[in-house]
Formats: C-alpha cells, sequence, structure tokens
C-alpha cells in the first residue's frame, strides 16, 4: 500500500487536541528503519493538572448520561475505528513494526471490543434484596468509581487502551490515558475516534511524557479513583504499592512466561503450526506469547525439527511490505537483550536450531530463534524474553511437565497440545495461568476474562468481570415511615 504520512501527536485535554504548555516534544522512531518519523508532545506537570480537571469535570458529565445514550456513542466510535481502519493501521505499523496484517486486526478488533463493552454497559444492574422487616426497601447500586487512570505500553497499542477506555466508558467512568511515547499515533487516532463520536469533554484524555514523573503524579492525585496498568510486573507492584497508599482501585495486567505443554498424543502438526504463529506473532513481543516449550520426549525431535522449519520459513521486513510475515523488533532495547539471552542460553549448553542473531543494521530486526535442550538455570528458562525466540525442552510424565510449568512466579498465560480429555481436563485444573489455551493459539476476546494471577497482576480486562474493577457496589436501606 501507499505509505500514510504519520502526523505529529499532540495532547488531548478537555476535548482538544494541543501541544504541551511549554512545547516540549519527544522523537517517534520507525523501527523497521531507524529513522525519525514524527514527534509526540511531552506533558508536564500543567498539562497534567488540566488533564485532571477537565477527567473530573468529563466524569460529572457522562456519569450522569443514561447508559443507553453512552453506548450508543461508543458505537459511533466503534464505526469510526473500522471506517478507518486502513489508515490507523498504516500508522500503526510504522511507529510500531508489526506486519500490517496484524495491525490492521488490531484496529479492527478495537471496534468489536468497542461494541461489546457498550452493550455491556447496560447490564450493569443492581438488585432489591428481599428485607427481614417487610417496613424496610433494601437496595443495591452499582455506580461508576470515578475517573481513572491508564497506563498502556507500546507492543499492542490500540488494543491495551481500548479494553481500559471501554470498559471505563461503557460504566459512567471517565479516563485519563497516558500511552507509550515510543507508539503514539495509534492511540490517539482511537481516542480521537470517540472524541468525533461525540463523548463529553474530558470524559477521555491523553497524555505523553515522562512515565515517571506522569505515574507518581497521577496516583496519588484526589481526583483519581482508580489505576489500570499494563506492563512489566516490577513496574506494576511500585503503581500498586503506591496505589495502595492512597486506597485507588487497582486492575494489574503484568509479565509472563507461558508455557506450551506439548502431549504424546498431540496433533503434531497443530502444535507445531498453532505455537509457532502464536509465538513469532508481533515478533515475540506478546504479554501471553509461548516461549517454555515442554514437549514429551516420544515426539520431542520431530517437534523441534518441524518448528525449526517453521521459524527458518518466515520472512522478516517492513511491516509495510506485502510479504512481510514478522517485522522488526520496537526498539533498539529489544535487540541487546535478545543478544544477551541468546549469548546465555549458548553457554548454559542449549542447541540453537534456528536464528540467533540480528539481521542487517538498518532496523531492529532479529532472526526467528529456536532452541532445543535449553537447562532450567538459563535466563530463557526463567525471564520473560519478550521476542521472537523459543525454548524447548523435553518432559517424561504430564506431571512433570505441569510442574515445571507453574514452577516460575509468573501466571499470566499458557497453551497446551492433546487429544485426551483426561489430559486436558488436569491441565485445566492445575495450570497455575490466568488464560489456558488448549489445542489452540490464543484466541482473546472482549467476552471472555483477560489477566493472570500470581506475579502476573490481578483483574481482569475481559468478560463482564471487567467492569466490576469501575464500579463501586452501595447498600441502601430505606425504612418506610
Amino acid at each position: 500500500m501507499s505509505k500514510v504520512h504519520y502526523p505529529d501527536t499532540q495532547l488531548l485535554i478537555a476535548g482538544q487536541w494541543q501541544d504541551a504548555a511549554d512545547g516540549r516534544t519527544l522523537p517517534v522512531v520507525n523501527p523497521a528503519t531507524g529513522a525519525e518519523i514524527g514527534r509526540v508532545a511531552h506533558a508536564g506537570i500543567a498539562d497534567l493538572d488540566r488533564a485532571l480537571a477537565a477527567a473530573q469535570s468529563g466524569f460529572e458529565t457522562w456519569r450522569d448520561t443514561p447508559a443507553i445514550e453512552r453506548a450508543k456513542t461508543m458505537r459511533r466510535a466503534a464505526a469510526l475505528m473500522r471506517e478507518r481502519a486502513p489508515v490507523i493501521a498504516a500508522l500503526l505499523t510504522q511507529e510500531q513494526g508489526k506486519p500490517l496484517s496484524e495491525a490492521t486486526i488490531e484496529t479492527m478488533a478495537a471496534a468489536d471490543i468497542i461494541e461489546w463493552f457498550a452493550d455491556e454497559g447496560m447490564r450493569v444492574y443492581g438488585r432489591i434484596v428481599p428485607p427481614r422487616n417487610l417496613a424496610v426497601s433494601q437496595l443495591v447500586f452499582k455506580d461508576p468509581v470515578g475517573p481513572v487512570a491508564a497506563f498502556t505500553p507500546w507492543n499492542f497499542p490500540i488494543n491495551q487502551v481500548v479494553r481500559k477506555a471501554a470498559a471505563a466508558l461503557a460504566t459512567g467512568c471517565s479516563i485519563l490515558v497516558k500511552a507509550a511515547e515510543e507508539t503514539p499515533a495509534s492511540p490517539a487516532e482511537l481516542i480521537r475516534a470517540f472524541v468525533d463520536a461525540d463523548v463529553p469533554p474530558g470524559a477521555v484524555g491523553l497524555v505523553y511524557g515522562n512515565p515517571a514523573e506522569i505515574s507518581s503524579y497521577l496516583i496519588p492525585h484526589p481526583v483519581i479513583r482508580k489505576l489500570t496498568f499494563t506492563g512489566s510486573t516490577a513496574v506494576g507492584k511500585e503503581l500498586a504499592a503506591l496505589a495502595g497508599q492512597h486506597m485507588k482501585r487497582v486492575t494489574m495486567e503484568l509479565g509472563g512466561h507461558a508455557p506450551v505443554i506439548v502431549c504424546d498424543d498431540a496433533d503434531l502438526e497443530l502444535a507445531v503450526r498453532a505455537a509457532a504463529s502464536a509465538k513469532f506473532r508481533n515478533a515475540g513481543q506478546v504479554c501471553i506469547s509461548p516461549t517454555r516449550f515442554l514437549v514429551h520426549e516420544s515426539i520431542y525431535q520431530d517437534f523441534a525439527g518441524a518448528f525449526a522449519k517453521f521459524a527458518d520459513s518466515l520472512k522478516v521486513g517492513d511491516g509495510l511490505a506485502a510479504d512481510t510475515q514478522m517485522g522488526p523488533l520496537a526498539n533498539g532495547r529489544r535487540v541487546a537483550a535478545l543478544d544477551e539471552f541468546t549469548r546465555d542460553a549458548l553457554a548454559q549448553g542449549a542447541r540453537l536450531l534456528s536464528g540467533g542473531e540480528r539481521i542487517g543494521s538498518e532496523g531492529n530486526f532479529f532472526a526467528p530463534t529456536v532452541f532445543a535442550d535449553v537447562p532450567l538455570d538459563a535466563r530463557l528458562q526463567n525471564e520473560e524474553p519478550f521476542g521472537p525466540i523459543a525454548a524447548l525442552r523435553s518432559f517424561r510424565t504430564l506431571d512433570e511437565a505441569i510442574g515445571e510449568a507453574n514452577r516460575l512466579a509468573f501466571g499470566l498465560a499458557g497453551y497446551a497440545f492433546t487429544r485426551s480429555l483426561k489430559n486436558a481436563h488436569q491441565l485445566s485444573r492445575r495450570v497455575e495461568v490466568g488464560m489456558l489455551w488448549i489445542n489452540q493459539p490464543a484466541l482473546p476476546s472482549a467476552e471472555m476474562p483477560f489477566g493472570g494471577i500470581k506475579d502476573s497482576g490481578y483483574g481482569t480486562e475481559g468478560g463482564p468481570e471487567a467492569l466490576e474493577a469501575y464500579l463501586n457496589t452501595r447498600a441502601v436501606s430505606i425504612a418506610n415511615v
């Protein structure tokens, strides 16, 4: 496709797109070329103060908008996302690197998510409780918690914002988003869809800047009543601790290190195709990406050979190119990190089956990489690689595989392949993750919970459960006098 012009990105405060008060900006770089393609406004404290005041004012208006009218507004935003998808997806690819086909799926999925939450917001019900005294009426109310601060990462710049924004708006909350400075234009277009759909000024806001400065200012601020964060476990723990000091509601979707258990009775072709496709999607920069592959010893060699062949077959290049199957890493930090993981795995005695090196000198390209026989003390078995690198290891018994899957503190996502109902039942009961996919790649949807357990966070950003975190539950008892 012809290249879409990449714009400079502004802040959204009180329904108006604007530069930072002091004029500061940050560069935006295309990870496929290393070239600067635009600038993003850098908010200061004065901008945050205005954004907070707008969030409070927007909340007071949006809270009192009937749920059916909120739903209509959100559906207009969803329609605008679909209409603008080709342009938005091209912006996403330029700033983040993923293939245009993946960027288009992410953009279109946002519209589905908005619509689902719009409808679910009309099903936020209180209840009437039968009283012990018939002269009393007992009521339970579900009210929006208030203005929300959302912090989102660069790997899915639209998806991670829309899950938070749609849930907040569906329940009557306002939301102030701090999106990633590396990928600012695509989340700005998502927010623009809400603005153009006539969400009241301040009901949605968008800022960029210094992440530590913004989080340390927004989270304790009395206007903010809830925090929602997607990112690393280490940062998530710091933000959750800060929110706890101020009794703020929190949803945390943190890091993962997803195990894949391939049983001896698995459909080998399905397991390779599904797991490898999931592994190299978005160049492995996915919180639910499969990373630790535990394969039964009877099919281990066949699986390893087929998996490496799949990796070798992938066309790596600029995400805007029609034949690209895997794009660059989002930044140079990821390239350096994968170099370190690779060197460590080799030093620990792992066998390199595919990849293991940077591709070219321009952009942040790293070859799809597969290691076999990776020892348990290698970094790759203990730290989330967040890139296109897979660690394979064999097992003898299902108990052994489940034990290894549960060994780490991560508990976000997991995968398994088996034809046995008995195995599937054991896996579903005993693998300690918030999301488990059996005989398929990850298929997140708006109507299913999305979140982790253990050190991978708490709360969910999917299903009706997602709305609860944005609601206060209040009991009201009325004596008839």
